[in-house]
């Protein structure tokens, strides 16, 4: 999702493909609800290839691959019960990620090897051990077993002694001898009288005692000492030819991961559709945006959630001026809503050409190559650049770059240096955005004097936002309307951010001699 926003497409048959699958997860929600549930079951399957696939991975990551192809399969089977869906079949975005998410062959061997293989919740470090389920390795679950139950097999080997020999044998250990058979010198008469042929081997007499060993006593005694690091050793084989079959499948695996995300990413933005109330957007090869009742998506929210009220707005701009303006002067007072206003209109074009639905009532865009701003105030004085100097940087860079299909938001040109100066500079840009670059273009200002463009040039039109004084109170309407603000109510302003009574005054009477 976040690649998405951050690097649109600009292609208007690629995005009308995803707009088309959101389109179709939003019309049947509750086959989006199983969706997220099962999604919600996977984890992050490319991370994981990564990481084994440089050898720095663990069997968590082992886990995460068998949590996604398990979310795979699930999927799958998923969309195939919702086959006989009476409205159309999936569209083809959506029917690419199935093909992908369609195990078969080495997937799905890799799949049964760490379902029955790979303990449901293993630890971190391979080189912990306890990770791979009894019954996978015959051989693991005999070194285990020596490891952790030898005074059990020890008991059984003591039993089966005692009853081939008839003797009360009992098994003994030291560190010189090991494991041993013991029993007492009266006892061990007949076995000292036996000959070579018999399984049990004199090695040592004592004052009382007698200790014998076999040949299975001396094998279990060199395996039970080297059960533990032969478990270890099994269990490291084990996950390296896991982390070997990762590796070699790392390709069909993130194409699973890639599918995973997309149907995720359809499927979140057809929900934030259903809940915001966003409409799909018409895009195609055109120069126009037109925008109806449109709503700035983060803005919306946080007034929502104060339990107010939001103002949509209209906004048209035509690049080859037919039916609408090229570049609309924006004015207003401080306060009313122009930023909001511009950022608006550049986020619907970021979200329709991402492939989601847009807070409006309606939405047509001519595809956009480039969307620039020159929004907001900084510095970047270790470089030796003032906050004018950022501007104007950033200023030249939207005139020598944007096309006639790119779309441009400029929040103020020229404020950083004398009046004229800036109305000179933001005057000057204004005509070249129109006449060179050819740019759609919203250009706030609280340059007044701009507005007289509208009647210079053919393709210029002004908009406001509208406020209104109830006694004695500045009341902002949060509305795009037609025609140019007369003033930007300034005093009013500073007077609401609480400068003092006496300086708000005397502001006033300067005002009024100026």
């Amino acid at each position: 999702l976040a690649e998405r926003v951050s690097r649109p497409l600009r292609d208007p048959a690629a995005i009308n493909a995803g707009l088309d699958a959101v389109e179709w997860l939003l019309e049947r929600r509750d086959l989006r609800r199983d969706l997220r549930e099962s999604l919600r079951a996977s984890a992050d399957v490319a991370r994981a290839t990564s990481r084994l696939a440089l050898g720095r991975g663990g069997p968590r990551d082992l886990a995460a691959i068998r949590s996604g192809l398990k979310t795979a399969q699930g999927l799958s089977a998923l969309f195939t019960a919702s086959a006989n869906d009476p409205l159309a079949g999936p569209p083809a975005r959506v029917t690419a990620c199935l093909d992908r998410l369609a195990l078969e062959g080495d997937l799905s061997h890799l799949l049964a090897e760490l379902t029955d293989g790979l303990m449901d919740e293993p630890p971190h470090l391979a080189r912990d051990g306890g990770y791979v389920n009894p019954g996978h390795r015959p051989e693991l679950d005999a070194a285990r077993t020596l490891r952790d139950d030898s005074r059990k097999v020890i008991a059984e080997l003591e039993a089966k002694a005692v009853a081939d020999s008839g003797i009360a044998f009992k098994v003994r250990h030291n560190a010189v001898l090991g494991y041993f058979l013991e029993t007492s010198a009266k006892a061990a008469e007949p076995l000292l009288r036996a000959g070579p042929d018999s399984p049990f081997i004199h090695r040592q007499t004592l004052a009382n005692q007698v200790r014998f060993t076999t040949v299975e006593l001396s094998e279990l005694d060199a395996r039970i000492s080297q059960a533990g690091h032969r478990a270890l050793a099994i269990e490291a084989e084990t996950f390296e030819g896991w982390r070997r079959e990762v590796a070699r499948l790392a390709g069909p695996l993130q194409g699973v991961a890639e599918a995973l995300a997309e149907l995720d990413a359809h499927a979140a933005l057809s929900e934030w559709a259903e809940e915001v109330g966003a409409v799909r957007p018409s895009v195609d090869d055109s120069l126009c945006f037109a925008v109806e009742a449109g709503r700035h998506p983060v803005v919306e929210a946080a007034v929502k959630a104060q339990g107010l009220p939001y103002t949509p707005n209209n906004c048209q701009l035509a690049g080859d001026g037919v039916g609408a303006s090229r570049l609309s002067i924006v004015t207003g007072p401080n306060m009313a809503g122009k930023s909001t206003f511009l950022r608006q209109n550049a986020l619907l074009v970021v979200l329709a050409q991402a492939g989601a639905f847009v807070p409006a009532r309606s939405m047509r865009l001519g595809v956009v190559d480039r969307l620039f701003s020159r929004v907001g105030a900084g510095d970047d004085l270790a470089r030796g650049r003032s906050t004018f100097m950022m501007e104007m940087v950033e200023t030249a860079a939207i005139l020598t770059q944007a096309t006639g299909r790119s779309f441009v938001v400029l929040d103020e040109i020229g404020r950083g240096t004398a009046t004229y100066d800036g109305l000179a500079i933001a005057w000057a840009t204004a005509e070249a955005l129109h006449e060179t670059n050819r740019a759609r273009t919203l250009f706030a200002t609280h340059y007044h004097e701009l507005a007289q463009l509208e009647e210079r040039l053919d393709h210029v039109c002004n908009l406001s936002m509208k406020a209104r004084e109830w006694n004695g109170e500045l009341v902002f309407l949060h509305e795009a309307a037609p025609g140019a603000a007369d003033r930007s109510y300034g005093v009013q302003v500073a007077r609401l951010a609480g400068v003092p009574t006496a300086v708000v005054g005397r502001a006033r009477e300067v005002l009024e001699r100026l």
